[in-house]
């Protein structure tokens, strides 16, 4: 690797509070916050002790309806259609929980699905009785209409849900969602689309998209604080919504903006300093130019991908290319390793924070890269992974 090229060392670093001698890869888990985003963060979480009663009882709703119209402007929707939530499984579980889904619905979905959610689809439909498909999208994949055409094998007539991630988290691939929701409503299927790893990762035009719901994270790569997600709801289908916490937003007196606001604003006494800050989030990453060092960290992603089969002798699960992944990849790891010993031989030994996991028994080395990576990094995974396979 050449230590000229434009992303041999990253001028970021210092923005963030992460530990310098930590090699960090694994930005897609939880995020990191920066400097700037967290010192506003905590400005909220002063205002707040200053004096509670006005802030969360006088001041709360009009703070989150701000921040909510900015956020709906970055999303390119109304913030009518968009309440807070704390984390992606959260928002997940209140649109699961809302369904009406008897003994004779199907919920389709792929085996490139975040564990916890398919344990909130596995609960609810032991509960219920309608079935829960992980269909099989089949790797390597050339073409998107592969996807879509493996997907569809699933249908049938009692299928009343997709349930699809945006970007896979085991797989880290970019799902053509927008082609999937089109075909799901010509069918009169609902479609719930997991978006954690989405914003800030990839635009989002959430009402061309056209999921009936979509739900994010903001504190992976938005760079929000920990405790920021969004749920989305197209206005047709926000009465099939109810509040997995009933609180006085229900048969609130007077009605406030909407059902669906009332419903899931307010669920009780909580911080709300997560949510005010991510206009903040966005607001650092139009002043740093994002869409250029998205660019740059997908350039960085694609060496890192690159050097991580150099070492393995083994080819990629899909293009390489910003449209199946952007700043995280997964590659595949050589099969008998034990996944969890060498993640941990990678942080211990060598200090190198990144997640290995198995799909469909296979393990798979999944990287992250953000503004605050380097080319030193990639060079550091690579040289871990070379002593620790040599030796597997």
């Amino acid at each position: 690797m050449n230590a000229q090229t434009d992303y041999s060392k990253s001028p970021y670093r210092s923005l963030f509070l992460l530990r310098p001698d930590i090699v960090f890869l694994n930005h897609g888990s939880f995020g990191a916050t920066p400097i700037p985003v967290f010192e506003r963060y905590q400005y909220w979480q002063r205002e707040l002790e200053r004096q509670p009663v006005e802030f969360l009882g006088r001041r709360a709703k009009e703070l989150l309806f701000q921040s909510r119209s900015a956020l709906a402007e970055y999303l390119h929707t109304q913030p009518a259609n968009l309440v807070y939530v704390t984390n992606a499984t959260t928002g997940l579980n209140i649109i699961a929980r809302s369904l009406n889904l008897s003994s004779e619905d199907e919920v389709l979905s792929t085996d490139h699905e975040y564990g916890a959610l398919d344990r909130t689809w596995r609960f609810l439909s032991q509960k219920r009785g309608f079935k829960y498909i992980n269909q099989p999208i089949n790797l390597p994949v050339q073409k998107r209409e592969q996807i879509i055409a493996d997907l569809w094998k699933g249908v049938t007539p009692r299928t009343k849900v997709i349930f699809i991630s945006h970007i896979t988290s085991p797989t880290a691939l970019i799902f053509p969602i927008q082609a999937i929701c089109e075909r799901a409503r010509q069918k009169g299927i609902l479609t719930i689309v997991d978006g954690a790893h989405a914003p800030g990762q990839i635009d989002l035009h959430l009402e061309k998209i056209g999921a009936d719901f979509y739900v994010g994270n903001l504190h992976k790569w938005l760079c929000a604080p920990k405790g920021s997600a969004f749920l989305y709801a197209r206005s047709e289908v926000q009465g099939l919504i109810e509040p997995l916490i009933v609180s006085w937003g229900w048969q609130s007196e007077p009605p406030g903006e909407s059902p669906f606001i009332d419903y899931l604003e307010w669920s009780g006494t909580r911080d709300i300093s997560a949510f005010l800050a991510v206009s903040d989030a966005i607001k650092f990453q139009h002043q740093l130019g994002w869409d250029e060092l998205r660019i740059r960290c997908h350039k960085l992603a694609s060496v890192a991908r690159h050097s991580i089969e150099e070492v393995t002798g083994l080819p990629g699960l899909y293009p390489d290319d910003s449209q199946w992944y952007v700043q995280m990849g997964t590659v595949p790891l050589p099969e008998g390793i034990n996944a969890l010993e060498v993640q941990e031989r990678l942080y211990r030994e060598f200090h190198v924070e990144i997640p290995i996991t198995r799909w469909r028994n296979c393990p798979l080395l999944r990287f992250s890269v953000q503004i605050y990576n380097d080319e030193s990094d990639i060079l550091a995974l690579k040289k871990a992974l070379s002593v620790i396979l040599c030796k597997v």
